[in-house]
C-alpha cells in the first residue's frame, strides 16, 4: 500500500476509435503535480477546457460512464480510470481531441501497458485513503453493492445472464498492481450479437467490432480467439467497477461486494457513501485527510455529445 502520491514520469499517447462515435481520437496522458487528481481535457473545444474525474461530474451513464460540465463532455472514460487506479496513479492530465475515449481493445490492457512504459513517479504528498468503518449497502430492482470493512481494497462481483455461455459468474480479487495486471486489466467488454445489431440501428456501436468487443450469438463467442479468461466476463465487470468507484477521488480500503450491478448503480451507490458519514474516513499513514462534501450530482441523461 503506497504512502505517497503517484503520476506519470513520462507522457503516454495512443490513437483509437470511439465505440459508439466510430471518430479516431488522439490522447494523451502528462505527469501532473501532486494534489492534482485526475483530469480531463477537450484540446478539440475552444479554451481547451478541462474537468475533473469525479463523480459529481458524472452526466450519463446508460452505456458508459460520461462526465461532464458546462455542455462538454468525456465519454467511456472507466477503462483508463481502472488502469488509473489499478496502478495507483493519484494524478495525471488527460487530452483528448473528441468527445469519447477509444475503445482500444475493450479493456485496459493497452491504457495499463502505456502507463507502465512511460513509468511511475512517486510524489512527495501523502496518498489519502477512503477507509470504511461500517457497512454501507444499496440493494434495488435485483442489483446490490456493500461495501464492509476489510484491511485492503477487495471485490467480489457476481453476475448472472439466462445464457448458455455466461449463467451466473462469481469472482473475488485484493486489488494490487500486480492481481490488477494479471488477473483483471486485460478483460474485455462483451455484448450478445442481437442487442449490437439495435445498437447499430439506432446509430450506435459505430466504431464496435470482433477487435474490441466479445461478441456472444446464441451458443458460441463469435471473436475468432476466443475468450482471454474461463470468466472474462464477470472479470470485465470488475474492471469497469474499479473505474467507476475510482470516480471517488481517492483508493478504497474496504471489501467491496457487487451482485448483478452496473454503471448506473455503481453511481447510486457513490451518492449513497457521502449519506452514511458515520460509515468511513479519510487517512493516510502520515497525517488525517481532509475530504470536500460532493457538490450537488448533475442530473443524469442523455447528452449532446459535444
Amino acid at each position: 500500500m503506497h504512502t505517497k502520491q503517484r503520476t506519470l514520469r513520462s507522457s503516454a499517447s495512443c490513437s483509437g476509435i470511439g465505440i459508439h462515435s466510430g471518430k479516431e481520437v488522439h490522447l494523451t496522458i502528462h505527469s501532473a503535480p501532486a494534489n492534482h487528481g485526475i483530469k480531463f481535457v477537450r484540446t478539440d473545444l475552444p479554451n481547451s477546457p478541462d474537468i475533473s474525474a469525479h463523480f459529481n461530474q458524472v452526466v450519463d451513464t446508460s452505456l458508459a460512464t460520461v462526465i461532464g460540465y458546462d455542455g462538454f463532455i468525456v465519454s467511456t472514460i472507466e477503462h483508463l480510470m481502472a488502469a488509473f487506479a489499478g496502478l495507483s496513479i493519484d494524478n495525471a492530465l488527460v487530452e483528448i481531441d473528441s468527445y469519447e475515449m477509444p475503445i482500444m481493445d475493450g479493456s485496459a490492457g493497452p491504457f495499463t501497458d502505456m502507463i507502465l512504459k512511460a513509468g511511475i513517479e512517486t510524489q512527495g504528498d501523502p496518498r489519502c485513503y477512503f477507509v470504511i468503518k461500517k457497512p454501507i449497502e444499496l440493494r434495488a430492482d435485483g442489483k446490490f453493492v456493500g461495501l464492509y470493512p476489510a484491511p485492503t481494497f477487495k471485490i467480489s462481483c457476481t453476475i448472472e445472464y439466462d445464457h448458455p455461455l455466461i449463467q451466473k459468474q462469481s469472482f473475488t480479487i485484493d486489488i494490487s498492481e500486480k492481481t490488477f495486471a494479471a488477473e483483471v486489466c486485460r478483460a474485455r467488454t462483451f455484448g450478445f450479437l442481437d442487442e449490437y445489431e439495435m445498437l447499430k440501428r439506432f446509430g450506435l456501436a459505430k466504431g464496435g467490432s470482433l477487435d474490441n468487443v466479445v461478441v456472444i450469438d446464441k451458443d458460441k463467442i463469435l471473436n475468432p480467439g476466443g475468450l482471454r479468461y474461463p470468466d472474462e466476463f464477470v472479470r470485465h465487470k470488475i474492471l469497469d467497477s474499479i473505474g467507476d468507484f475510482s470516480l471517488l477521488g481517492m483508493p478504497i480500503i474496504g471489501h467491496m461486494v457487487l451482485d448483478k450491478s452496473g454503471h448506473a448503480f455503481h453511481h447510486a451507490f457513490l451518492m449513497k457513501i457521502f449519506s452514511q458519514k458515520e460509515s468511513w474516513e479519510t487517512q493516510s499513514n502520515l497525517t488525517d485527510c481532509s475530504t470536500p462534501l460532493p457538490q450537488k450530482s448533475r442530473t443524469l441523461g442523455s447528452t449532446n455529445l459535444k
